[in-house]
């Protein structure tokens, strides 16, 4: 009870720095989205105060902070400038396609970096692992979009294997072709992000297990006649699974970043997709909202990775 409370105060605390922060730098903004050539060049000055007005905006900056903080502990932050609808409901449609492409994309990468990695230090210096550090090395020099393009001129115009963008064909599917059809269209997508996030991971798999290697019980399970298959699940895989979770915590703003540029270039109607329109417009309200919860997103993952880091080593609880 004691660790999970103080684990929310954590979070609360977080937030509210964030928030701030975040709040602080948006109106810090040299321009806003009612600037007059924004909206209608023939809008008068009258009617720009009013909307400001509407909106709260006439308001001193720490009036208007204290009220949006207000509204965000009941999910409300406010009206779209753009849409004019809730910012909670904007975000509620676009959510569940952002978190399903990183969790998924989260899984192949956690899944390819242990059985690539532990291989490579496995087959050292050896062909597979050469092999294992150019992929990684290749991970790394490759920008998300470039690789992007790529796969889109050659398997979507091309060979015509994908579709280009979108998240669902114009003819609407039924049943399980519905959901086949999401995956011909994530496919390409998913695969930028797990090959742009693999490469780190991938490397630090293969660096740790080269160190456990040169462990005395390593040297006598093998002098016993042990298989590999048996060395990397009862010895290699219990010792690298407390630093994995924790790389694997620290690597979720990275991955929830990364959506906004394979969203806006797959036109998938996501939360990085409404992120990105949102600052061209300058649409603050929405802007505010992704970044809070993104932010919560992003440190209730890593509270959950220390509790999975608790559960794999008790001992570790004593320092917490």
């Amino acid at each position: 009870m004691a660790l999970f409370l103080r684990k929310s105060l954590y979070i609360a605390g977080m937030l509210l720095l964030i928030s701030l922060i975040s709040f602080l730098a948006i109106h810090a903004a040299p321009n806003s989205f009612f600037s007059a050539g924004e909206l209608n060049p023939n809008i008068t000055k009258e009617s720009i105060e009013h909307l400001k007005a509407v909106y709260g905006l006439d308001k001193p900056l720490w009036e208007q902070y204290l009220r949006w903080l207000g509204a965000m502990v009941h999910l409300d932050f406010g009206l779209s400038f753009a849409s004019g609808k809730e910012v909670i409901d904007e975000i509620s449609a676009r959510l569940p396609i952002t978190l399903t492409m990183n969790a998924i994309s989260m899984i192949f990468v956690f899944a390819l970096s242990l059985k690539l990695g532990m291989r490579a230090a496995l087959k050292y210096e050896k062909l597979e692992d050469k092999v294992t550090k150019q992929l990684s090395l290749l991970s790394f020099a490759m920008p998300s979009f470039y690789l992007a393009l790529l796969m889109v001129l050659f398997f979507s115009l091309k060979l015509g294997w994908f579709p280009i963008s979108g998240l669902q064909s114009i003819e609407p599917k039924e049943g399980i072709m519905k959901w086949i059809d999401y995956a011909w269209h994530l496919a390409i997508p998913i695969f930028v992000m797990v090959f742009g996030g693999i490469g780190g991971l991938l490397m630090y798999v293969r660096s740790l297990t080269l160190e456990i290697l040169k462990s005395d019980y390593i040297f006598f399970a093998k002098a016993r006649g042990i298989d590999d298959a048996t060395i990397r699940r009862r010895f290699i895989m219990p010792n690298l699974m407390p630093s994995i979770v924790t790389i694997l915590g620290l690597s979720l703003p990275g991955l929830i970043g990364g959506s906004v540029i394979i969203e806006s270039i797959f036109s998938i109607n996501g939360m990085g997709l409404l992120f990105y329109q949102s600052a061209l417009s300058r649409d603050y309200p929405v802007i505010m909202g992704i970044l809070i919860i993104t932010a919560f997103l992003t440190l209730l993952g890593n509270v959950l990775a220390d509790l999975v880091l608790l559960k794999l080593n008790p001992y570790a609880q004593r320092g917490s």
